[in-house]
């Protein structure tokens, strides 16, 4: 028997122990301490005071149900990807592109630093509650260091915290049972169980409110389904933990919501709810677990909101979203993300400094919204498009993202439609500034599979509408090559003739050789004409017989809705006219593809591309100006996209051998221009022989003349000889017009 010897080497990445957090610590825990925050203790009772319990409970479930139908769908998605760190951001990146990722990571990660220097402050008026004597900035200082000291030992040092924070929450809530079943409820009249009067507040007078703006003051607490989602990074199982932590989270906040404004509501009259944002200490069994509940809801939210955005901004950091990501994405030893929890830092003391949100603090909020619609989408996108990729382990209705999207979509606007606009701004001009970063995505995502899907919808809509094609028209080249030097050399040509919304196919014809370099070179030509703003693909057929190449590729993609429209031929002195390029322009006529034959001038080339010279044959008897003009359609397209990028003039040419048709001629191009829209463009009629004629006409760059299937390879020769100029013959496919 065969014995080998294993040896196992161990590096520093093997070391490096990052501690993996379950269901109920990683998510379950800090999505649960999010949504039972400050506004539960210190708003539900303004809020059970100006709607009643019944307009309570249906702003409770509006609210709630926003937020299960976003969770619901990112739980659809996290079980179908590898979800890395950054949760929001990094589901939406991995389905919609990083250029997305980023629009909505970078703005919602600085919301989230907001969002701390928020709960910072709500924990210092708790704070002040008890203790009126102390200095708020110093309660501010003592609070962020207590936070950041705990987020940057570890998050497995914040998730023990929020165990704790949690005990103080729950024993805050037996209070309130206890007071429930001390009597406290029997003392109160049946008016708050109606519908409420919606009085207002303190802060107005109470000169009135209505539905939505109590909805507005309540909604933020049902938005922290994320907090779970951030840690995406450091679970186990994120694919398991996230759906079920974040269900498991929003089922038992919303049972205790509902529950705590019927206590609310069968306790205290509608003038103390109003009148008293204390009523839950006032009214609880026992006080001080209120406060202490008050103290630990905003320092939970805060500690939860700092890791969690440091996470995001790591994320960010290892695909190169930011400036100085590769410090950004800098880690400890046990794993954590110290540089991007430094960053994070200092964003929140600087914030802190501020003193005063209140401008701000609605884009918290909406930032929130804006990222519940965009999880929504990827999941309508991922339904729709009908790709093999999306098979996810929990599966959703197709009708639940679209309530998602379309609630959250509400919700921004009913909240505050002016931030709302410009939150949708900040998000368009960071995804602005993302999609001119030249980001390179380190994972595949969903956007080559939704162009697909366009494309293809697209197809089957316009498939054999003829007309339709000849308004859609566009350029799109097939360049034979087996000489890539000759190719090379018109390249700025090739670029002018489809720039810039045409293609360019490259078809390499050559034997079949190992050492040839053909792809590399075609690949790389391709690539220079993307980067020029073209877009260009390529393949190679191998074949010793150049025309039978050049026709079975055009055979083979005469099925496809995106092929080539026009095949361009470079004559060269090496090509064999007869055998070469007279069999490939007879196949295209049969094809109904259209083609161009380039012969350049040795010494003029292109020269200062200054003028083109399109002439018109002799329609002598037939000058009326139909739909059908022959080979005029193709010749005065390609001459006026030349026209455009030389920012040249064409001037039109017809030779007649009849002086009584000069002014049936004159008529006709004078038509053509007209209708086919050419600016600025000259015309000539000229009487006598057209070998005479095109001796003496005028000098132009480029001469483009019409192409009969029985082109003579002399002609060719001639007509570049006698103007002097490189030449360009054309014939249409019948698919042009250029006056549609």
């Amino acid at each position: 028997m065969d014995k080998c010897l294993i040896i196992v080497t161990t590096t520093m990445d093997d070391n490096k122990h990052i501690k993996k957090f379950g269901t109920f610590g990683g998510v379950f825990t800090p999505t649960l301490l999010t949504i039972l925050g400050v506004i539960m203790y210190l708003r539900m009772g303004w809020v059970v005071g100006n709607a009643g319990l019944l307009g309570a409970w249906l702003i409770i479930i509006i609210s709630f149900l926003i937020t299960l139908c976003t969770a619901l769908s990112m739980s659809a998605i996290t079980t179908n990807i590898r979800i890395g760190a950054g949760g929001a951001y990094a589901i939406i990146s991995q389905s919609l592109g990083l250029e997305v990722g980023g629009s909505l990571g970078i703005p919602r990660y600085i919301s989230q630093g907001l969002a701390v220097t928020m709960y910072i402050f709500g924990f210092r008026e708790g704070w002040l509650g008890i203790f009126p004597d102390h200095n708020p900035f110093l309660v501010d200082i003592s609070a962020f260091i207590g936070l950041f000291t705990i987020a940057y030992i570890s998050a497995n040092l914040a998730i023990k915290t929020q165990y704790i924070i949690m005990v103080v929450i729950v024993a805050s809530l037996v209070s309130v049972v206890m007071a429930a079943y001390d009597g406290s409820m029997s003392i109160a009249t049946d008016e708050a169980l109606k519908w409420g009067t919606f009085k207002g507040s303190p802060e107005n007078n109470f000169r009135g409110s209505n539905f939505w703006l109590v909805f507005a003051v309540f909604f933020p607490a049902a938005t922290g389904i994320m907090a779970g989602a951030n840690m995406s990074g450091e679970l186990k199982d994120p694919r398991k933990s996230i759906p079920v932590g974040t269900l498991w989270a929003i089922g038992v906040s919303f049972v205790i919501y509902m529950l705590l404004a019927f206590w609310l509501a069968r306790t205290a009259t509608e003038q103390e709810l109003i009148s008293n944002y204390n009523i839950i200490i006032e009214k609880a069994y026992v006080g001080p677990l209120i406060i202490a509940g008050v103290l630990g809801a905003t320092f939970s939210s805060a500690l939860a909101s700092i890791v969690g955005s440091s996470r995001i901004l790591f994320a960010m950091g290892e695909h190169n979203v930011l400036p100085y990501s590769k410090f950004l994405a800098g880690q400890s030893k046990n794993g954590q993300p110290r540089n991007a929890m430094l960053v994070t830092g200092i964003l929140i003391f600087a914030t802190m400094l501020l003193r005063n949100l209140n401008a701000v603090a609605p884009l918290v909020t909406l930032f929130f919204l804006v990222t519940y619609a965009m999880i929504n989408i990827v999941v309508i996108i991922e339904q729709n498009l009908g790709l093999i990729s999306y098979r996810p382990i929990f599966k959703v209705k197709r009708w639940i993202p679209w309530l998602g999207l379309v609630s959250s979509v509400l919700a921004m606007f009913i909240i505050n439609p002016t931030i709302s606009l410009i939150t949708i701004a900040i998000v368009l001009a960071v995804y602005w500034y993302l999609s001119r970063q030249n980001l390179e995505t380190p994972f595949e995502d969903v956007r080559s599979g939704l162009f697909v899907s366009f494309a293809e919808w697209a197809a089957k809509h316009t498939w054999g509408m003829k007309k339709m094609q000849q308004r859609a028209w566009k350029p799109n080249l097939m360049v034979p090559v087996r000489d890539i030097i000759g190719v090379r050399g018109n390249f700025e040509f090739l670029r002018n003739i489809a720039s810039p919304k045409g293609s360019i196919k490259l078809l390499g014809i050559e034997a079949n050789s190992e050492e040839s370099e053909m792809t590399k070179h075609l690949d790389e030509l391709a690539a220079s004409f993307r980067d020029k703003g073209v877009f260009s693909s390529w393949t190679v057929i191998n074949t010793t017989e150049f025309a039978k190449g050049v026709n079975y590729g055009n055979q083979a993609l005469r099925g496809a809705f995106f092929r080539p429209n026009v095949v361009f031929l470079n004559l060269q002195q090496h090509d064999d006219y007869e055998t070469e390029l007279r069999p490939v322009i007879k196949e295209c006529i049969r094809l109904e593809i259209g083609v161009l034959l380039f012969q350049s001038h040795p010494t003029a080339l292109l020269g200062q591309r200054n003028t083109i010279n399109v002439w018109v044959s002799n329609r002598k008897n037939n000058w009326s100006l139909g739909w059908d003009i022959g080979n005029l359609d193709l010749s005065t397209l390609i001459a006026y996209k030349l026209m455009k990028n030389w920012k040249a003039r064409i001037r039109l040419i017809t030779v007649i051998d009849d002086v009584e048709e000069v002014e049936n001629a004159t008529k006709f191009l004078d038509s053509l221009i007209n209708l086919a829209r050419l600016p600025e463009t000259l015309m000539e009629v000229c009487v006598g022989d057209f070998k005479d004629v095109v001796t003496a006409a005028p000098h132009a760059d480029l001469n483009i003349f019409g192409m009969q299937e029985d082109l003579r390879f002399e002609f060719v020769q001639e007509m570049t000889s006698k103007t002097n100029s490189s030449c360009l013959f054309v014939k249409d496919s019948g698919h042009e017009s250029i006056l549609a």
